[in-house]
């Protein structure tokens, strides 16, 4: 029996916006593979030391794509991350940058105890849209699209957009 083809999907948008609500509320609605990089990461020790100014840890880009390269060539899967730049275009069939309102990202990322220099960052990458343009830069036009993502009712909205598109990329590459 042919195994049957299913799309990659790059969730991505600053820290804050929902992209693991949403990621993983879909792969339970597609049966996808939800992948979350910091969760890899972390599992796999895929660090490249420590950012003091940030208080995190460095992720080592290289380590992270060999690791999910094999998942990725079989299809299937969603993949969270707040960056998007260090994965190969040819592994996503659509990116969604997922968008939040700065005043409640602010709150939503001083909730998880952002400070400072790092919350101050993060909400003027949101300003700048840093993480739409990067995706722009990353990827063909055509498979990157921007997705509100500040009430409940978005998210649900994102939700039912984004199984529709699942089963229809299915039916079309099946």
């Amino acid at each position: 029996m042919k195994m049957r083809k299913r799309p990659n999907i790059l969730l991505t948008g600053t820290p804050g916006v929902g992209k693991t609500t949403l990621g993983k509320e879909l792969a339970q609605r597609t049966g996808l593979t939800y992948v979350n990089i910091g969760d890899l990461a972390k599992e796999g020790q895929l660090y490249d030391g420590y950012d003091e100014e940030y208080q995190c840890p460095i992720l080592d880009e290289d380590g992270v794509v060999d690791e999910l390269d094999e998942k990725m060539i079989e299809g299937g899967v969603i993949v969270d991350y707040h960056g998007c730049d260090l994965f190969p275009e040819r592994w996503f069939h659509i990116v969604f940058v997922l968008r939040t309102d700065n005043t409640q990202l602010y709150t939503r990322l001083e909730s998880r105890g952002y400070m400072g220099k790092k919350l101050q960052d993060n909400v003027q990458c949101e300003i700048f849209q840093t993480i739409y343009e990067e995706a722009m830069e990353a990827y063909s036009e055509e498979i990157v699209h921007q997705l509100p993502s500040d009430t409940p009712e978005d998210l649900e909205r994102n939700l039912e957009q984004l199984v529709q598109w699942t089963e229809q990329w299915m039916k079309d590459n099946n």
